[in-house]
């Protein structure tokens, strides 16, 4: 099953990709819910590159990486890449309104698909809201 969702957000492309590209700012935004966290990241934006996040629980109780490796990159418009068996699509396209980012990914069995949805929504939601901070702050 593919799982689609999206945000728009009124922000210069060049922004809109270095934040979504670099770890510190992945650290900033790759959060589903105010007691989560993302302790480090890593990312080699290239073809056959690596990346990783560490997400953890605030209260230490648990924590997971989320992993991968990227199979293709067209800069501040694609990035493909792989994660285990599964596979994800992050689209950013220009609007009058800004850059709308659209990430697609292939669901798993352990959750609904509406937890995933509503999961990967809500780190989205945190990515526009990020862009929108640094860019009202400069």
């Amino acid at each position: 099953m593919k799982i689609t969702v999206s945000t728009l957000v009124p922000a210069p492309l060049p922004e809109v990709w270095l934040a979504y590209t670099t770890p510190e700012d992945i650290k900033v935004w790759n959060t589903a819910s105010p007691d989560w966290h993302t302790t480090a990241a890593t990312v080699d934006l290239r073809p056959g590159g690596k990346f990783s996040s560490r997400m953890e629980a605030k209260d230490g109780s648990f924590g997971f990486d989320f992993a991968g490796e990227y199979t293709q990159v067209i800069p501040q418009q694609r990035i493909e890449y792989v994660f285990g068996d599964r596979t994800g699509l992050v689209e950013f396209t220009e609007s009058a309104a800004g850059i709308h980012v659209t990430v697609t990914f292939d669901g798993e069995a352990t959750h609904s698909e509406e937890q995933q949805r509503s999961g990967w929504q809500a780190i989205l939601d945190n990515f526009a809201c990020h862009v929108k901070g640094k860019v009202a702050s400069e």
